[in-house]
C-alpha cells in the first residue's frame, strides 16, 4: 500500500488497521521520568513492531501525558517533542499512512507538528458542537482549524474527528443526534469521522457506527474497544483504531504484545478474505 492519505487506505483495504504508538510521558509532565531519548526509542521500537506485523496505519499520540492539558494551555516543547518524534516514527513507517494527535484537543499543535514532520493526517477533537470533557469545556473547532491549516499550506493533510467523543459529557447536546453530528462534521469538511465508546479500551456501539455510515460518504472508523472477541461486529467500518488490545493484558499503558497483535491480525486477514 503506497504511503499518503488515510483517505485513499480506507478505500483500498477492507477494514484498515490503525495502530497506536502511545508516546511516553513528556519532558515537564507530571509522570515524566525517561530521557527524551529513552521516549523516542520506545516509540520507534513501536513504529517497528508495527511494520513487522503488517499494521496498515498508524497514529502517534502523547497519552502518557496524564492530566492532560486543555489545548491552549499546551506548552509548545510538547510540540517540539511530538515533532521530533514524529519524524522519526515516519522515516520507519515510509510506506503506510502515519498520523498524530495531541491531547487534549491540541489539533492546531498536531497540524503542525505533522506537516512539520511529513505526516498525512490528524486525529481531531471537538471539530464540531461543544462537550465537557476531562479538560474541560471543549468548544467547536472547524473554521479557525481548517483557516490554520490552509495558513501554513497543509491543506493535503487529512483530519479526522471525533463525533460524540469518549471521555467527556454530551448533556449539552443531548438533543442532537450521533447522525446529525456526522452530518455536521462533514459539512465542515472533516476527512473521515472516528466513532467511539464512552472511554479508552470501552466497545463503540454497532448501531453508531451504522447510523453514521447511512448518512455520511466519509470513511467510518471506530476509536475504541476493538478486540479480537468482537473484531466480526465491525466489519462494516472502514477502518478500525487499536491501540489497548495490542497490549499486555489489553491496559493501554502496557507494552505491545506481539502474541496478541499477531493473533489479531490474523483474525483481520480471515476477515478479509471471508467478506471480500
Amino acid at each position: 500500500m503506497p504511503r499518503g492519505s488515510l483517505i485513499s487506505a480506507l478505500k483500498s483495504t477492507k477494514c484498515l488497521i490503525i495502530g497506536m504508538i502511545h508516546v511516553r510521558s513528556l519532558p515537564g509532565t507530571p509522570n515524566h521520568r525517561l530521557t527524551f531519548q529513552e521516549i523516542k526509542k520506545h516509540a520507534l521500537k513501536e513504529a517497528n513492531i508495527y511494520r513487522n506485523f503488517n499494521v496498515d496505519a498508524v497514529i502517534v499520540e502523547n497519552m502518557h501525558d496524564t492530566p492532560y492539558l486543555h489545548s491552549n494551555d499546551i506548552g509548545h516543547e510538547i510540540v517540539a517533542y511530538m515533532t521530533a518524534i514524529c519524524q522519526e516514527v515516519r522515516h520507519v513507517l515510509c510506506d503506510i499512512p502515519v498520523g498524530t494527535q495531541i491531547l487534549a484537543g491540541g489539533n492546531k499543535q498536531a497540524l503542525a507538528a505533522a506537516h512539520a514532520s511529513g505526516l498525512d493526517f490528524i486525529r481531531a477533537e471537538g471539530f464540531v458542537f461543544s462537550h465537557i470533557a476531562d479538560e474541560g469545556l471543549m468548544n467547536a473547532c472547524a473554521g479557525p482549524l481548517l483557516r490554520y491549516r490552509h495558513n501554513i499550506g497543509a491543506d493535503h493533510l487529512e483530519i479526522f474527528v471525533d463525533i460524540k467523543k469518549k471521555h467527556s459529557s454530551h448533556a449539552v447536546t443531548d438533543d442532537i443526534s450521533i447522525a446529525e453530528m456526522a452530518k455536521a462534521a462533514e459539512f465542515f469538511q472533516a476527512s473521515g469521522l472516528i466513532v467511539t465508546g464512552t472511554s479508552t479500551g470501552k466497545a463503540t456501539n454497532v448501531e453508531d457506527i451504522n447510523s453514521v455510515k447511512v448518512v455520511t460518504d466519509r470513511p467510518v472508523v471506530v476509536g475504541s474497544g476493538v478486540t479480537i472477541d468482537n473484531l466480526s461486529q465491525y466489519k462494516e467500518a472502514d477502518g478500525l483504531i487499536i491501540g489497548s488490545h495490542f497490549k499486555e493484558n489489553g491496559h493501554w499503558q502496557n507494552e505491545i504484545d506481539e502474541t496478541r497483535l499477531q493473533k489479531f491480525m490474523n483474525a483481520v486477514i480471515k476477515m478479509r478474505d471471508h467478506f471480500g
